[in-house]
């Protein structure tokens, strides 16, 4: 996780954007470095300055003017492929939600969000975790129940691979998986790539997705 995590918010109400700019500016760690009120002059300002890294994370609306959030996330994930995104919304519709996380969203929070939970969420993100509001993360495990025939999970990952595939369906960070199971971070480190790999996900949340829908976890797991 970089020492300054540098924020883009992407949002077009300017009475939000100053809640959220007073509610970063506290905090030592994280820097608001700049602010757009539609992803069209966001994605214009990068390509501006696409020979270096303007941004480590992108609080993303979804109810835009002109592109709206979802049809811009992969273009900002494409300019910068290194920056994690979290959708910051009041939609808790399940098309959203699921279209988002499919689209490599590394989280969704709802605007009704505290301060202090956005600010962990941010944390978390930049640390290789999830950020999900609880409610969005109920429904996703209720709506990927589709599994295939006698799937189990020794069938496609490890056991130490689905005990850390568990646990990051519980929302914990790489950090806190290291001293849960007592192993180095190098080590959860390259179980959550492989992971990654064999589920065919670039992030936590979509690990867990994808693992939900092959029937490797359910509901009561």
């Amino acid at each position: 996780m970089p020492t300054i995590i540098r924020t883009m918010l992407v949002e077009d109400n300017r009475d939000y954007r100053s809640v959220i700019e007073h509610a970063l500016e506290v905090e030592p760690d994280i820097e608001l470095v700049s602010q757009f009120s539609t992803p069209e002059i966001a994605l214009r300002s990068l390509e501006d300055h696409k020979t270096r890294k303007v941004a480590d994370l992108i609080l993303l609306d979804l109810r835009l003017p002109g592109m709206d959030g979802l049809e811009a996330l992969p273009w900002f994930l494409k300019a910068l492929p290194d920056a994690k995104v979290i959708i910051l919304t009041q939609s808790d519709a399940k098309a959203d939600i699921l279209t988002a996380i499919k689209l490599g969203a590394a989280g969704y929070l709802l605007k009704s969000t505290r301060a202090d939970q956005l600010i962990d969420g941010i944390r978390n993100v930049m640390s290789g975790g999830a950020s999900l509001e609880a409610g969005v993360a109920r429904l996703i495990i209720e709506t990927l129940q589709t599994k295939l025939p006698d799937s189990e999970p020794e069938e496609l990952l490890s056991k130490r691979e689905f005990e850390i595939l568990t646990l990051l369906a519980e929302g914990l960070v790489k950090k806190k998986i290291c001293e849960q199971l007592n192993i180095s971070y190098s080590t959860v480190d390259t179980h959550v790539a492989h992971i990654y790999n064999k589920l065919n996900a670039s992030n936590a949340p979509a690990a867990v997705n994808r693992a939900y829908k092959l029937g490797l976890l359910s509901r009561d797991s």
